[in-house]
């Protein structure tokens, strides 16, 4: 293991390093940056940014791999005027640190970067040493100082976890944690060292922007908290949709062949990063659902629609799904009609989640049946799958928030039907589930009848 001594540059108001000493300015065109030219680096140039934005001085641990080998080193970011002062120190060497590959993974990486906290365990998870680069970490980095030999888990509150050490450490990987003095929500991740215990990494869940140090530290009362109300819905949404397609475009593109040959291992690549894409997009649209249905002011636009109408348009937007997976559609008669107040596109959108939730999660060369009705001032709209069901003491589980009720890797975000179900009730109605009575979910969506069209139709 090598070591350099302590390693100055300086950015101007674009981030671009303009000095540097010789062997950080080496690293910034290995990686393919230019000299002078915007720092190459991902991890540092965030941290230069950050520090910028917040006119305070910040740090971070961080690792690259330069060549082979990856390194490891402490940096600072210090506004100075009209740009920023790094400082780098610790630069080691690093091959022998970390267990598994050479080159530590790109997401251990990424959450390096990001870590505020960086603390050495032993095999008992006993603290060695630690550092801290956040101010309302205060409290942790005095407890640090004093606990060595104890548990971490002393220093911090488990989220959901009354547990005392020992633990296994898998368990304790990607926990949520609460730290005295903090007003933040903090996720662990713990990473084995090569040469025995661990590496233990905190990771804020929220944000903290424009306080220094010195007034966290001392702050008497919870935090400042910037106000995010809309931003994802009214900003982040749309600017992600456009790139996000474009990939999701020439993925198939490339997948179909339609820009020439390609080898088959290529195709599947594309597939996958095809299918990737739109896992993401999906997710974007649900978290800026998640957004205005959770706003004060979400108010939905009622009109005079048909549930019946409603089902065939979610059923033909569904159908290449649901045949690629032999799966029949069942709908209402022809004759039958359901006429309600609600939003057309709401209601089509909670429709789309539940036939779509039927086809994925049902066997497959089985049945989906919708079927609607009047019944009081209530119309209603049911889909039944043949799957395995919701168990009754799951029917108000599943509709929580992020509730995956243990499924993983299908794509979903846990969000639907919670999204649906507050949808169906800002409209004046509901949505449940009950086990069918020859297995498989059976959701009842509820909304308010259209009495006047009722009338006119009974006329």
């Amino acid at each position: 293991m090598t070591t350099a001594g302590l390693i100055s540059a300086r950015c101007d108001s674009a981030d671009r390093l303009v000095e540097s000493d010789e062997i950080l300015a080496a690293l910034q065109v290995r990686l393919g940056g230019g000299y002078p030219g915007v720092i190459a680096l991902p991890g540092l140039l965030s941290l230069v940014r950050r520090a910028r934005m917040a006119g305070a001085t910040l740090g971070a641990a961080m690792t690259v791999t330069d060549e082979g080998q990856p390194l490891s080193f402490s940096a600072r970011a210090i506004p100075d005027g009209a740009g920023t002062r790094i400082e780098i120190s610790d630069w080691k060497v690093a091959s022998d640190a970390w267990q598994g590959d050479e080159a530590a993974s790109a997401d251990e990486a990424l959450v390096r970067q990001l870590a505020e906290a960086h603390i050495v365990l032993d095999a008992e998870q006993r603290i060695v040493s630690g550092s801290v680069t956040a101010g309302d970490l205060a409290d942790l980095a005095s407890g640090l100082q004093q606990g060595f030999g104890k548990y971490w888990t002393d220093f911090v509150t488990l989220e959901g976890n009354a547990h005392r050490q020992p633990l296994h450490w898998r368990l304790l990987d990607e926990a949520r944690v609460a730290v005295p003095g903090s007003s933040r929500v903090w996720k662990t991740r713990i990473l084995p060292l090569r040469a025995g215990g661990f590496e233990l990494l905190l990771v804020a869940e929220t944000v903290l922007i424009n306080v220094p140090a010195k007034a966290v530290a001392a702050a008497p009362e919870p935090l400042p908290q910037p106000d995010w109300k809309g931003l994802l819905g009214r900003k982040l949404a749309p600017a992600l949709r456009l790139p996000i397609n474009r990939i999701v475009a020439n993925a198939e593109t490339i997948r179909t062949r339609l820009a020439g040959p390609l080898a088959e291992q290529y195709v599947g690549y594309a597939g996958d990063i095809a299918e990737a894409g739109r896992h993401l997009l999906s997710l974007v649209e649900d978290l800026a659902d998640l957004e205005t249905v959770e706003d004060e002011g979400f108010a939905p636009a009622p009109d005079h629609i048909d549930l019946v109408d409603c089902a065939r348009r979610a059923a033909g937007i569904l159908g290449v799904r649901a045949q690629e997976r032999g799966i029949a559609f069942v709908l209402p008669a022809p004759d039958v009609a359901a006429p309600a107040i609600a939003e057309f596109r709401r209601v089509l959108q909670i429709l789309l989640n539940l036939i779509g939730n039927a086809v994925r999660y049902s066997p497959e060369h089985t049945r989906v049946e919708v079927d609607c009705g009047i019944d009081g001032e209530f119309a209603w709209i049911t889909v039944l799958d043949q799957g395995q069901g919701i168990a009754q003491e799951h029917a108000e589980k599943v509709f929580e928030k992020f509730e995956r009720l243990g499924r993983s890797g299908d794509g979903g975000s846990g969000l639907g039907l919670y999204i649906s179900r507050r949808l169906a009730r800002a409209m004046g109605g509901d949505l449940t589930v009950q086990q069918a009575p020859d297995g498989g979910a059976k959701f009842v969506l509820l909304l308010p009848a259209d009495t006047a069209a009722q009338a006119t139709a009974a006329g």
